[in-house]
């Protein structure tokens, strides 16, 4: 009699005690968290900038200069840590000085450049260079003058991956236009500038 009260007992136990225990055994394997994926520079962007150009016209005193922006499309391959790619930009420029009864501006300017970066991870370092192309503006008295001249850019810049799409960056460029002979002054007049900018793009 005893026993058989004790073997109903320790059954109960069993039948209240076995979901309880099933309860905390989790039957999924184990596994660790993946690492986070790097920051991919790949693909085609667009964006804006904003910045400030200073320079100088030959055979000539006169050094333009003010703020200038635009806007600039790319594509970037990479392969590993290297990043090449492809960017043309379009800038507006406020650039002029006035020496004398001179005045000379850079109304506008664009770029066509390549540029090899190396990337760590979402901080991009890069240089850049290529084709440069753009107006040069000669005014005395009422009459002006201009032409448009074409020539070499290079630069530098860094820009930093904030989001997945979104980056924001700062560059450095100097661009040379050439020359070309102007009726109103009687010589050959060019531009070579520099220009620091900041600007933000976003990659599709």
């Amino acid at each position: 009699m005893r026993r058989s009260m004790l073997a109903a007992v320790g059954g109960a136990v069993l039948l209240w005690a076995g979901p309880a225990v099933a309860a905390d055994y989790d039957p999924r394997p184990y596994t660790v968290a993946s690492p986070v994926s790097p920051f991919s520079w790949a693909g085609m962007y667009l964006g804006g900038n904003v910045g400030y150009q200073w320079g100088s016209v030959s055979n000539s005193v006169a050094q333009p200069s003010g703020f200038a922006g635009g806007v600039q499309v790319g594509y970037n391959w990479q392969v590993s840590q290297f990043v090449l790619g492809l960017e043309t930009d379009l800038q507006l420029s406020g650039a002029n000085d006035t020496f004398a009864a001179w005045k000379f501006s850079n109304p506008w300017f664009g770029t066509l450049r390549g540029r090899l970066g190396y990337s760590l991870n979402n901080i991009l370092f890069y240089g850049t260079g290529g084709f440069a192309y753009g107006d040069l503006r000669a005014e005395l008295g009422g009459f002006a003058q201009t032409q448009t001249l074409a020539g070499w850019t290079l630069g530098a810049g860094m820009e930093i991956g904030f989001t997945p799409n979104w980056s924001a960056k700062v560059e450095y460029l100097y661009t040379n236009l050439g020359s070309s002979n102007f009726t109103l002054t009687g010589t050959s007049n060019g531009l070579q500038s520099n220009m620091l900018r900041f600007g933000v793009n976003y990659r599709f």
